[in-house]
């Protein structure tokens, strides 16, 4: 349960971070189309989780509590493509090359097929 609590408001922190963080991007609104707050989530949460990651991995610094907080709850809610990026970095540095481009290539393709298809059952419903 103490986890649960931890990483919870962690999550919590995380998801109010990010939307401040795509509120304030909107002020730079720009003619790309290009959504600048979600760039700047995911950059900036790929960036803390690689710092964080080799951290928590060559000092005592980080706690597993205080690991739970920063990256499973404020940068899982902040956002996940941090996750993604560090993992999938995490098998091209093991020598895992197919697993690295398979991941990728399944995360694009299946994501983007789910959104498609949520959107297109939504419209089927609301028919």
């Amino acid at each position: 349960m103490r986890d649960i609590i931890i990483i919870g408001t962690g999550g919590f922190i995380g998801a109010v971070l990010r939307y401040f963080a795509i509120l304030s991007m909107q002020l730079f609104k720009s003619k790309t189309h290009i959504p600048m707050g979600t760039l700047l989530v995911n950059v900036v949460g790929c960036l803390l989780i690689g710092f964080l990651a080799v951290t928590a991995e060559n000092s005592k610094l980080i706690s597993a509590d205080t690991r739970n907080f920063l990256v499973v709850g404020i940068l899982g809610a902040f956002t996940t493509f941090s996750t993604f990026g560090y993992e999938s970095v995490s098998l091209l540095k093991s020598g895992l090359n197919i697993q690295f481009a398979l991941n990728i290539a399944l995360q694009l393709v299946l994501g983007f097929a789910a959104v498609w298809g949520g959107m297109h059952l939504a419209k089927l419903i609301a028919r």
